[in-house]
This record gives structure tokens, C-alpha cells and sequence, in this order.
């Protein structure tokens, strides 16, 4: 299996493309001048945050407050080219207690990963052949936490909810069914 790995990244950051309502999500990982972008669900990015904060508030401990990680926020936009090396399929998060890391790896399939007795990831191929391809990246608490809080905001910073139904609103309104469908 052709894994991609960063550790660590010089930055590794989550972003958008597009407007709201058309977005598509990355997560974009880069060290010097190699730069890696993989595309992922809307859920999959919030879900992240919220597992990356309770595995930091489990295992961290005073190393990923949110003082520290303010410090090393990121709040500039993704870095170009954009271009997916593959969607994201499943993700795993783990805490490497003797590093003191938080690792993330991203598969690019939905089938289950498989273990041999060694500790090495049995995978079958892709379809036509191919390999499935992963991103392993490994950042600090206090990144991790920004990671984490970056996520969020890109999560929220969508369209607003309608005040009746909590349903996302376009620009032109929508079909609100707490309204008996009455556009809103």
C-alpha cells in the first residue's frame, strides 16, 4: 500500500473550495516544497474535530490547551495547486503515547483495513489493479488543536440554518417543511 507520510507536516491544514451550499472540503498536508491535498465530506471534517478534541482532552493533557493552540493557529487559505490525490474514504486517529503525537491516516477506500499478525496493513487492491493509497500524518498537540479548531470553523462557516426547520438556507431561500412548504 503506497502510504504518503508526514511526519511531521510544516503545515497540515483543512480548507474549502467553492461557495457555500457547492463546497468541496480538503485536508492539505505539505512539507517544503511536497504538497498534498485529499478531498473529504462535509461530516468527516467535523467529526474529526470533535474526535481530535476528546482524544487531546483524554491523553494530552496541559499540552494542547486552547491558549497554546491560538499560538500556532493557521488561518491562511489552502496553498495551490489544488488537486485531490484521492477522496477520502475512512480515517483513523490514534494517540502515539511515546512520541506524544496525534496520528491521522486517511485511506482512500471503504474497505475495511486489514492487520497481519506483524503489525503491517493487509489491503486488497483497488479496483483495476490499483493500490490503495494513504495519508499518514503525524502533528503535535497544540497543532493538533488548531487542526481541530480550523476544522470547526471551516464546518460552520457555511450556509446559515433557517430559523424554523435548522436546514441549511440558499441565497434564494428553500422549501421549508416546518413552513407546510412555503419557500423561506
Amino acid at each position: 500500500m503506497p502510504v504518503i507520510d508526514f511526519d511531521p507536516p510544516d503545515r497540515f491544514v483543512a480548507g474549502t473550495v467553492g461557495p457555500p451550499g457547492q463546497r468541496t472540503f480538503f485536508l492539505q498536508a505539505s512539507s517544503g516544497r511536497r504538497l498534498v491535498s485529499v478531498s473529504l465530506e462535509k461530516q468527516q471534517v467535523s467529526l474529526l474535530a470533535d474526535r481530535i478534541n476528546d482524544l487531546l482532552d483524554d491523553f494530552a493533557g496541559g499540552t494542547a490547551t486552547e491558549a497554546v493552540a491560538a499560538e500556532v493557529e493557521d488561518n491562511a487559505p489552502l496553498d495551490t495547486p489544488i488537486e485531490d490525490e484521492f477522496r477520502v474514504g475512512s480515517m483513523s486517529l490514534a494517540w502515539d503515547a511515546g512520541r506524544e503525537v496525534v496520528i491521522l491516516e486517511c485511506h482512500d477506500n471503504d474497505e475495511p483495513v486489514e492487520v497481519d499478525e506483524e503489525g503491517d496493513i493487509v489491503a486488497p487492491p483497488g479496483p483495476e489493479g490499483e493500490e490503495p493509497t494513504m495519508l499518514r500524518v503525524a502533528i503535535a498537540p497544540a497543532a493538533a488543536r488548531a487542526f481541530a479548531r480550523r476544522c470547526a470553523s471551516r464546518v460552520a462557516a457555511g450556509r446559515p440554518p433557517c430559523p424554523f426547520c435548522g436546514g441549511p438556507l440558499d441565497l434564494t431561500g428553500h422549501i421549508c417543511p416546518r413552513a407546510n412548504g412555503y419557500k423561506r
